[in-house]
């Protein structure tokens, strides 16, 4: 998947919502800053996914934002997939017209989330509402509860793609079941009859009960008896 494709398409369940949410509580706790998050890509937006419950936070859970060339930090972190430090926003050429800044946001930590097929989650952030370079202690502190995460949706993403191919086995399983007894077809028009009585075309029946799809040609058979000729079979007129 590009940064979008796949990270949308599970539910994270409510104990491991629990679970994240706990991280990123203590997390702005030990370091002191009012906001830690976790941020998550859906379609072409950057959304905040859960945020930790402290004093003068202003990110709000489900508060999104388009993410493409929106200069904020979780955009660099995503692109670079590296660790972003910007210790003084306002002071630094690169950083110093951050959307975050109008949140009194001005300084920042933030790693990566990255899926198992190398596509990304989102990240996990804290914000200080001051100048503030982080220890190397906080930056392992980041990192390790980032590693966590990942762990966690390691195993949800396995599970279901594990899942998938489940349903993929179940409706295959299904159509072998349904076309594995005798069916009853006319003598004469070849057509089926299906289970509510109906009649359909060969092409109509096994279209609709499985993923069987039909491209029509000629025989060398019929193609001499039509045209007077194999040639039509061999695709030469």
């Amino acid at each position: 998947m590009g940064t979008k494709e796949k990270s949308q398409y599970f539910d994270i369940p409510a104990i491991i919502q629990e679970k994240w949410q706990n991280i990123i509580n203590i997390m702005a706790q030990i370091i002191n800053v009012p906001a830690g998050l976790i941020m998550r890509i859906v379609d072409s937006d950057i959304t905040v996914f859960l945020s930790s419950k402290t004093d003068n936070n202003p990110y709000k859970p489900g508060e999104k934002g388009h993410l493409e060339n929106s200069g904020l930090y979780c955009e660099t972190v995503i692109k670079t997939r590296d660790k972003l430090l910007v210790p003084n926003a306002p002071a630094d050429e690169k950083w110093k017209n951050n959307p975050d800044i109008k949140l009194n946001m001005i300084s920042y930590l933030g790693f990566p989330i990255v899926l198992p097929d190398d596509t990304a989650f989102g990240t996990i952030c804290v914000l200080d509402n001051k100048e503030n370079a982080y220890s190397r202690l906080y930056i392992d502190l980041v990192k390790n509860f980032r590693e966590i995460i990942e762990a966690d949706l390691s195993m949800l993403f396995m599970n279901h793609a594990l899942g998938e191919k489940n349903r993929q086995l179940i409706d295959y399983i299904a159509e072998i079941n349904l076309l594995r007894g005798v069916l009853p077809i006319c003598a004469s028009c070849k057509k089926i009859r299906d289970d509510s009585g109906y009649w359909n075309r060969i092409e109509e029946y096994f279209e609709k009960y499985s993923d069987v799809r039909f491209s029509h040609s000629l025989c060398q058979e019929c193609a001499k008896k039509l045209y007077g000729t194999e040639e039509w079979y061999e695709g030469k007129i």
